[in-house]
């Protein structure tokens, strides 16, 4: 099982979707990145995520509540939503500021 699931991780950049944006304009868009930094999370390199995506750390505990929530309401689930869905769009647009400068 671990040998097969190794396998899976390592052959999966086989199987990623290329930048749209990429081959028809020539630069990244701001989602460039989050395939490769989820890769490198399954892999475990936390600290190669962050340096491909820095927002995958926000968006992952976000859409994990969004799905938690459609099943078991949760009372303070709005609130955390709002807050974690402004800290996501605020790190995309500053990681993709930051690309360009």
């Amino acid at each position: 099982m671990k040998f097969q699931l190794t396998t899976f991780l390592l052959g999966i950049e086989d199987y990623m979707l290329p930048c749209l944006t990429k081959q028809l304009w020539g630069f990244d868009c701001p989602g460039c990145g989050l395939q490769r930094s989820l890769a490198f999370l399954l892999k475990g390199d936390f600290s190669g995520a962050f340096e491909m995506y820095p927002a995958i750390f926000a968006l992952i505990p976000l859409f994990a509540l969004v799905i938690l929530d459609n099943f078991f309401k949760i009372n303070i689930s709005n609130k955390i939503i709002v807050l974690l869905s402004i800290i996501s769009v605020a790190m995309v647009l500053g990681s993709y500021i930051l690309k360009f400068l």
